[in-house]
This record gives structure tokens, sequence and C-alpha cells, in this order.
């Protein structure tokens, strides 16, 4: 089977009635996104942060504040500002403020320690950080001399913006300043009103994001996440989910990841919608927050929607509003699809990406549900979006007919052009365009995708084949019997991982 069986898009009558199979992006970089959003709605709200709501135009000017303080401390177009930081409306202020002075957003995981944001911060050498005061104090502080270490660091709290300081997430958090390192609030209080020197004109190739994966090597590497890559999948989320204008969007994915990023960030900017934050995920008081704020669209990984199912205050109503589900990150198992629909009366859409794809490359369209395939029990994950070809590959980069199982490759204008300073690397995962994945999946006749599990994780017994998916659907099944208790707590951790 050659590549044309593929280019041929045998999937697109799987599309939703009226969707094209290509799209043209109104934006060519993420500034430009935001900045629209701001003109047309500059009242609407930017993010609902439990009793606070920062409205486009505020933002614009906190971004601006902080922008014009990363100038005068010597931050120049094309230098990194870490972002150390949980789900608070810090982190897509300082987004922005990057951005309108010339720079790129680096998202560092909050539960990375000293040893791993050294190994970030030497890899891409930040000019700027901003980051909890907790972090700092804990690890940032604790950077040996021999890691590069920014020469500019600014402190925040996550109690910041919001008064009602929830007890189930606030306990202990209040806000503190250190000497030598100026403080957010101050900052955006000193310099209100003030407005960044430059003036940015970003290329589609001009790089928004270094959001750093680690894959199956363990070995971190930032991939370069394009403005290009950033509004053309923002666009892809309003057309496919069908997002309306203005309609308020949770954050349940952390920020620094991929998903949190274009899932909500980028396609609450493109939407000009509300973008609901809650610090970090504890599943009553997104449940809360889902209701206070009507959200009506959301994605986020499995564990999180299960950990809404095993709570005690699961009900319909919490979650009426939230129309719109999807998952990614990690296989969905079936039943946990019926068992979310049974409890809050919604069906969860599947949908895949990668860091290296700026989140979706493959994803359920609205109106459909994912079929199962009856050999391997996987739930699809979706079919290639638009401007997309997958394909199906052996080792050797041949593509395998329908059915087989081979490697996932992917084309696309999501698809980052590389890793920042990894020549080698680069090379390696992207080859003539095409993304090599290293998931094992298969499409079925229909020309939908299924994700059997990595490469490297296959499980040989006794010369059988075993991918740990398929152990993990079967425990799955079980998780309402002899133990539920044992079951609810599990996954609560597992969601906060």
């Amino acid at each position: 089977m050659g590549d044309k069986f593929y280019e041929a898009k045998p999937w697109l009558h799987l599309y939703d009635p009226g969707q094209p199979a290509e799209i043209v992006p109104d934006f060519t970089d993420a500034l430009a996104m935001f900045r629209a959003a701001a003109a047309r709605a500059p009242e609407a709200p930017a993010i609902l942060y439990f009793d606070a709501r920062l409205s486009y135009a505020e933002l614009d000017r906190l971004s601006d504040a902080l922008a014009a303080e990363l100038e005068e401390a010597g931050f120049a177009p094309g230098d990194r500002l870490a972002v150390y930081l949980q789900n608070v409306p810090q982190f897509p202020i300082a987004v922005i403020a990057a951005w309108k002075a010339g720079g790129i957003a680096v998202p560092v995981n909050p539960m990375n320690r000293d040893r791993e944001i050294g190994i970030l911060f030497d890899d891409c050498t930040p000019k700027a950080l901003i980051c909890h005061g907790s972090l700092y104090e804990q690890f940032v502080t604790r950077l040996g001399p021999e890691r590069h270490c920014p020469q500019v660091i600014i402190t925040t709290t996550a109690a910041e913006f919001q008064t009602r300081n929830d007890p189930r997430l606030f306990n202990g958090i209040h806000r503190r300043v250190f000497a030598g390192t100026p403080d957010f609030r101050d900052i955006v209080e000193r310099r209100a009103g003030e407005k960044p020197r430059a003036q940015p004109r970003y290329q589609p190739g001009d790089i928004a994001f270094l959001v750093y994966t680690s894959g199956t090597t363990g070995v971190p590497k930032g991939a370069t996440n394009t403005h290009g890559n950033v509004a053309f999948n923002s666009q892809t989320y309003r057309e496919w989910m069908k997002l309306r204008e203005g309609g308020p969007i949770l954050g349940v994915a952390p920020l620094f990841h991929i998903t949190g990023l274009i899932g909500h960030f980028g396609a609450a900017l493109i939407t000009a919608a509300p973008l609901i934050l809650a610090f970090r995920f504890e599943a009553g008081v997104v449940m809360d927050a889902i209701a206070e704020h009507k959200a009506e669209f959301t994605i986020g990984s499995i564990t999180v929607f299960i950990a809404m199912l095993n709570h005690k205050e699961a009900c319909r109503e919490k979650l009426a509003t939230m129309t719109k589900v999807y998952s990614g990150g990690a296989p969905i198992p079936p039943s946990v699809v019926e068992q979310f629909r049974a409890t809050f009366g919604h069906y969860i859409h599947n949908g895949y990406g990668l860091t290296e794809t700026n989140s979706p490359i493959l994803a359920v369209p609205l109106t459909r549900e994912a079929p199962v395939d009856p050999v391997s029990g996987a739930l699809a994950i979706g079919v290639p979006v638009f401007n997309t070809v997958a394909r199906v590959c052996d080792d050797e980069g041949h593509d395998l007919p329908v059915g087989e199982i081979g490697e996932i490759v992917a084309r696309g204008p999501m698809v980052v052009p590389g890793y920042w300073n990894k020549p080698k690397e680069s090379a390696a995962a992207i080859r003539g365009g095409w993304l090599h994945t290293g998931d094992v999946g298969f499409m079925d006749p229909q020309g939908w995708f299924y994700l059997v599990d990595r490469k490297k994780d296959m499980i040989n017994a006794a010369g059988y084949k075993v991918w740990p998916r398929e152990v993990e659907d079967v425990l799955y099944t079980h998780r309402r019997s002899a133990r539920p208790e044992w079951w609810a707590r599990r996954m609560s951790i597992a969601a906060r991982r």
C-alpha cells in the first residue's frame, strides 16, 4: 500500500456534516488572536478564577505592565520567559507579556524540582522567570552555581486576584515577598498604564512556546511550538468542537501542558471566551466551578473524569452546562465513557495529539461516537483533523494495510519544526515533514484510528505481545466492584499526578 491511500483521506466521510477537509487560518500568530479578542470584546470576561473576574481589557493592561517591567529589566526580543506556575491568572498574563515583549514563553511543570528545572534552564537559558513564591523558596534558590539561573525572577501567589480562599485548596497559601525578587502584584500596580516599547510582528514560523517533553527517552526536549502552529490548532478546536464565541471554557488540564495551552488558552483567545481556572485539580472544586461559571467545553485527561465520577457530589446538575467534553493524553477505557454518560449525561469524545503537534492531530467528530474495536477492545481515538494526514507505518517507514498495527505518523500545519537546539533528535522525529509519534496503532476500514500503546511499552509474556492498555482496560471494568472506596482513592491519586 503506497502513500496515495492515506493521502486520499479515506476518513473524510466521518467528518460532521458541512465540515471541510481543510480550513484557512484566521490568524498568523497567537498574539494577533489575543489582540483581536481584546478589540472585539474588551469588557467580556477573559479569566474567571473563583470569585475573580478579569476582562479582556484588564488582561491587556496587566500584560502590558508586566511586559514593560520585563523590558526595563533587559528582556529583549527572542528571550525566553519561564512560567513556573499552576493554573492561576498570572499564567496567561505572563505568556501574553512575553509575546508583547517579543519573547518566547517556556511553560514549566510546577511539579518539577530543582534538578528538573536546572536541566530545562540550562537548555533554554531563560532571561526571566515568574513562579510561585513557594517554588522559588523550595527549589529555585537551590539551583547550584553550575546551573543557568534566570537574571530576572518574579514571584507571586495562587491567592492573588481571588478573595474566596477556598479551604479545599488555599489552606496555608498566602502572599510572601522575597528580598531582591520583585513581586507580581507590586509590578502591575507600579507599572499600571505603561506599555512595552516592542512592537513585535510575528511570522507563522516564529516560536511562541518552548514546551518540554521527554517522550520515552527521559531526556527533556523543548518542542518549538510556533505561532502558526498555535493559531492553527486553536482554530481547529473552535471549528471541530464547534465552540461558540464567548462560550466559557474550563481549564482543567495544566496550562504548562500542550492540552491546556491550546485546548484551553488558545481556544479561549480565538473565541474571546472566558477561561475558567481553579489553581490545581480538586474534583469537588472543579465541579463547583463548572456549575458557577457555566462551563460549556473542556478537554482533560481521563483520570480527571474518573475522579469526578468517584466524587461524593457527582450528579448531572453539576455538569449540566458542559455539553462538549473531550479527553486525551491516555487511552480511554470504553467502560468509563459509559459510566460518565450514565452519571453526568455527557459523552466523552476522544482526541489524540502530542506536544509536537500542538494538541490534536486526531479527534472524534462532535456529532459522532467512537467505535470500539471488537478484537482489541480499544476505543477509537478519532480521525485526522483538518489539513492533516495520518498513516500507519512499519519500522522502515513503509505504509501498512488497513487493520495492521504499526507506528502512527502524521503531517499537518500543527506539527512543530523540531526541538530547541537538538538537530539530531529533530531529524529523527520529523522526517520530510512527517512526525513519527512513537505510538503504535492501526486504522480500520472506515478510517477510524486506534491507539495500542507506546512502541517501547510492549510486554513480552512467554512470546505473546501484551500492551499495558489492555491490562488497564480490564482493571477499569472492575472499578465499581468489591472495593469501590479503594478505586475512588486510587483514581483521585492518579488525577493529581
